[in-house]
């Protein structure tokens, strides 16, 4: 399975964004409550879908049944600009009948199809974690792939992968401010 870098970067703030949800200041588990709150909080959280998709995802967590495995990886190779909308994932994936209600909010946003095939993408990796280290390694594997390659080309595709992971880093960082301005701007502290 190949993971596009899209999904690759929202992988780890899903699972961050679920860490940070799992336990209060005591260290006790609180995870469930607190996606209990959140999920009451879907029709005002629908606003940072586009900007911090993995905040609003984590509402849908253990929320997705997945059928047909490779509809999903097919899903999580695709780049941003390519993402499938939920409604040609039908067959893929069906929700638990408590968080249809939640996908019905949802979907009444403009970017709201495309936001929930990408939260099913997020909570299958989550549900699947073996999978995203094993994409990872066959990416790198890909990238040094066939007989006779000289290492010079390698060490190209090596500073090339750096140039991709340089460029994913900052436009998370962007992301991840802007997103951090927009909560500040609706009240919320910032996180250090």
């Amino acid at each position: 399975m190949k993971l596009s870098p899209y999904f690759h970067d929202l992988r780890s703030a899903y699972q961050a964004e679920l860490d940070d949800l799992a336990q209060d200041s005591e260290g006790h588990n609180v995870l469930r409550q607190r996606l209990a709150e959140k999920r009451k909080e879907i029709g005002f959280l629908v606003q940072m879908m586009e900007l911090a998709p993995e905040m609003v995802a984590v509402v849908f967590h253990q929320g997705f049944r997945f059928a047909q495995p490779a509809a999903l990886e097919r899903l999580l190779a695709s780049p941003a600009e390519a993402v499938p909308d939920w409604h040609s994932l039908g067959a893929a994936i069906t929700l638990e009948p408590w968080a249809q209600g939640l996908a019905k909010t949802v979907l009444q946003e403009p970017a709201g199809a495309r936001f929930l095939a990408v939260a099913a993408g997020l909570e299958y990796l989550h549900q699947h974690a073996r999978l995203a280290p094993a994409a990872a390694q066959e990416s790198s594997e890909d990238e040094g792939e066939g007989e006779g390659a000289e290492r010079d080309d390698q060490d190209d595709d090596f500073n090339a992968l750096d140039a991709d992971d340089a460029r994913d880093s900052a436009d998370r960082r962007t992301r991840e401010e802007t997103s951090a301005d927009w909560l500040a701007d609706q009240g919320f502290d910032r996180k250090e």
